[in-house]
């Protein structure tokens, strides 16, 4: 899949931090029966990458990886079967990383500057992370009028209740979102629902 199909599989993805690789299978049955099947397993536990293996299982699950911060951290999470990459920032070895492996990819920016870089390094696809500490919705319209080509997967301090108002920007595609399932929680059924609750979001008007 293409990084455009994966951001418009849901209106957001998931971000995972996931200590258990017993709640692995179950947690990704859990949000993909609810709607949302691009989930963000972040590289933050020892768990993380055999976490990816066992989602992958999961009938529906696109599976990738978040918190990729080098060469040797996404060669591991290809490995383990993730079928995009996230990181919360680029660099040129990152980026070269990336375009020699062929998976989609999803690097971070925050600034100008930023956006300026991804695009040198051929990426028009970008995490605005972390988006509520780095001014909000105001500071990616901003960003977003002077970037026409650049779509944005805003994630960091993004609510239910706030991300319609991303959704709504014309430059965002998805949201990440960390409220759909929090780390150590096993109430799949709670999880289905606010998974649900997520998949039908839609820009507020």
């Amino acid at each position: 899949m293409t990084l455009d199909e994966i951001m418009g599989l849901a209106p957001v993805i998931p971000v995972l931090v996931v200590d258990d690789v017993a709640h692995a299978m179950p947690l990704a049955q859990a949000l993909v029966a609810g709607g949302l099947p691009v989930l963000e397993v972040t590289l933050r536990t020892p768990a993380a990458l055999d976490v990816i293996r066992e989602m992958a299982k999961v009938p529906g699950a696109v599976v990738g990886a978040g918190t990729v911060l080098s060469g040797s951290d996404f060669a591991r999470a290809s490995a383990a079967g993730a079928r995009f990459i996230v990181s919360p920032g680029l660099t040129a070895s990152l980026g070269s990383t990336a375009r020699t492996s062929g998976l989609p990819f999803l690097p971070g920016v925050a600034t100008a500057s930023d956006i300026i870089r991804a695009l040198e390094l051929g990426f028009t696809r970008l995490k605005f992370f972390p988006a509520t500490a780095n001014g909000g919705l105001p500071a990616l319209k901003a960003m977003a009028a002077v970037f026409g080509g650049v779509r944005f997967c805003p994630t960091g301090g993004i609510t239910e209740a706030t991300a319609p108002d991303w959704l709504a920007e014309p430059a965002v595609a998805c949201v990440g979102g960390g409220w759909i399932a929090k780390r150590g929680e096993t109430d799949w059924d709670a999880i289905t629902a606010r998974a649900r609750a997520a998949a039908a979001l839609t820009p507020r008007a």
